[in-house]
């Protein structure tokens, strides 16, 4: 048994990553809408402040993931975001994500990191 019949979906790897870069990507880029528009069942928030600054990055940073624009450098900076973001808001809440809220914002870091490495 060759090993590649141990992956049934192993010719559409490249399908799926573009479709899990695009819809992650497309995720993210709601959060920046929610922050600097309203709307989604969030308030906006002042454009030059922390969270001014992370809907910046999320918007703009989710929509050319999404595109496949600059994935690896983009996706850096958003996973930074994301763990920068654990650490301040989460964390001090409790050590575990699944108790602090915090599972989002790993999960976001995390899939960033995996689409610097692996690129547009």
């Amino acid at each position: 048994m060759k090993s590649d019949d141990m992956k049934p979906l192993s010719n559409l790897t490249g399908l799926i990553y573009s479709l899990t870069r695009i819809i992650v990507g497309f995720t993210f880029a709601l959060h920046g809408v929610q922050k600097l528009f309203g709307g989604l069942k969030c308030d906006a928030v002042e454009l030059f402040s922390r969270l001014g600054i992370a809907g910046i990055v999320e918007l703009f940073g989710g929509a050319l993931i999404s595109l496949g624009l600059y994935t690896p450098w983009i996706a850096f900076v958003a996973s930074g975001q994301m763990a920068f973001t654990y650490f301040f808001s989460y964390y001090p809440q409790g050590m575990w994500p699944v108790t602090n809220g915090g599972e989002p914002a790993v999960l976001y870091c995390f899939v960033f990191l995996y689409f610097t490495s692996r690129g547009s």
